[in-house]
């Protein structure tokens, strides 16, 4: 086992509505949808047309420019609405499930008797490739690749996050399954990031084929991006790999059942549930039937996944194709007298601008509010305090905002991706969309270098 990396720069968000530990079963919902925003850098084209018949691991769409890439039904059914957006984009391709699942068939067997192209080639079948995501850029990786390691984080300290031991916990033979596979990927090394005091699980301690290394501190010590830079860093013209955990498990079903077994747990969270704890559900999932009767009323916001890179959705919406966890929160439409010149106990301040700081143990009902307006991007001195890299992050947003190709790679653009500057975000005075930012800076990088 590795020494401790012990990073002190990041923040911990003391919300309330942490999930219990708490599994419960939850009732199989109408509809599922694969929402292709959920992969940047992706453009759609249809597999299938309104009223078909889709089996579980049927393809749904695929990417334009890279065909084998499939994105594939999570149940069998009927294709019930494309939705679109501005300039017919697709937004979602809607499945009602119709009670029975029926499955496609996929190759299965040991990974460690077949080889790497029989493994690659099941995967862009099935549509599992899409679970693996590429550094630099935070994309949908090429199955062309050979890339120079592979990481997983094995614990997340987003703010509710879901406690990656409870969620994986019986899933030592799938998971032991997907590291086979994930193994025969790559030239180089598996990567397990672990927390030195939180990472209990049999699972993640006593992994094979794994090269471990054990990491504490605040938010974002749990983010795969974070990892590498403090393992093995992105260089130019270098390219890694990134799975979720519980993706691993996905990848492992897939080679010993021979089908697309999409089940995932996903955590309800935020002040605003009344009995936040963890579902098993499905990728995709529509989130109707776990909010019902389950929220303090009105008034509120539900986002797929975190409060700081989650994407907002309707109380009908559908769990992010990567997401594990649902958070429900106050909506923040509201004026507040004297503001941050209040003294106030009820409300959290990174900057201990408020006497809040006095209770560092208490849990906050935050809200949606952005505590003022859109100010001039200043120099302040915030964003390195969050961030545990050896990057300047404000000097790379503005060399993102000019379009420096040369700057934005001295200064690191190819070891971010949004989760990584998410707290920048947060703790900025000048309210400036950090992540939006980036995310342009990345599709410059793409459209000028090349994937």
């Amino acid at each position: 086992m590795s020494k401790v990396i012990k990073l002190k720069r990041g923040l911990d968000i003391p919300m309330a509505g942490q999930a219990e530990k708490i599994l419960t079963q939850a009732d199989m919902p109408e509809w599922f949808a694969l929402q292709p925003p959920d992969f940047p850098g992706l453009t759609p084209r249809l597999s299938v047309k309104v009223n078909d018949r889709v089996l579980a691991g049927s393809s749904l769409f695929f990417d334009k420019y890279r065909p084998e890439i499939r994105f594939t039904s999570p149940v069998s059914g009927t294709v019930v609405a494309v939705n679109r957006g501005d300039r017919r984009r697709i937004l979602e391709v809607v499945v009602e499930f119709d009670g029975e699942m029926k499955y496609e068939s996929f190759a299965k067997g040991d990974p460690a008797r077949m080889s790497r192209d029989e493994i690659v080639q099941n995967l862009l079948k099935s549509g599992l490739f899409s679970l693996i995501r590429q550094r630099p850029y935070g994309i949908v990786a090429s199955p062309e690749d050979v890339p120079r390691d592979i990481f997983i984080s094995a614990f997340d300290t987003a703010p509710l996050a879901p406690d990656m031991d409870f969620v994986i916990n019986d899933g030592k033979e799938d998971f032991r399954t997907g590291i086979q596979v994930l193994r025969k990927l790559t030239s180089g090394e598996v990567h397990l990031g672990m927390h030195a005091e939180l990472t209990f699980s049999p699972v993640f301690k006593e992994a094979e084929n794994v090269k471990s290394h054990l990491f504490s501190g605040p938010h974002p010590s749990g983010n795969v991006g974070i990892q590498i830079h403090h393992i093995a860093p992105v260089n130019r013209g270098e390219k890694v790999w990134t799975v979720n955990p519980q993706d691993v498990l996905l990848i492992g079903r897939l080679f010993s059942k021979g089908l697309l077994d999409a089940t995932r747990i996903v955590a309800l969270t935020g002040s605003e549930v009344l009995k936040p704890r963890y579902y098993r559900t499905m990728v995709g999932a529509s989130v109707k039937k776990l909010l019902e009767n389950n929220l303090t009323g009105e008034g509120i916001r539900v986002i797929s996944g975190n409060v700081l890179t989650g994407r907002r959705i309707s109380r009908e919406g559908f769990i992010g194709f990567y997401d594990s966890q649902i958070t429900v929160i106050p909506e923040g439409n509201y004026h507040e007298f004297l503001g941050w010149a209040m003294p106030r106990l009820d409300k959290f301040s990174a900057s201990r601008a408020f006497f809040s700081w006095l209770q560092p143990n208490r849990k906050f009902r935050l809200d949606t509010n952005l505590h003022g307006g859109k100010r001039s991007f200043v120099m302040t001195g915030e964003y390195e305090k969050v961030l545990p890299m050896d990057i300047y992050p404000l000097q790379l947003l503005k060399s993102i905002l000019i379009g420096d190709i040369d700057k934005m790679e001295q200064l690191g653009i190819y070891e971010v991706v949004e989760e990584d500057l998410a707290l920048c975000e947060f703790v900025c005075t000048s309210k400036t969309d950090v992540q939006s930012i980036l995310r342009e800076g990345i599709q410059l990088m793409i459209k000028e270098m090349g994937s």
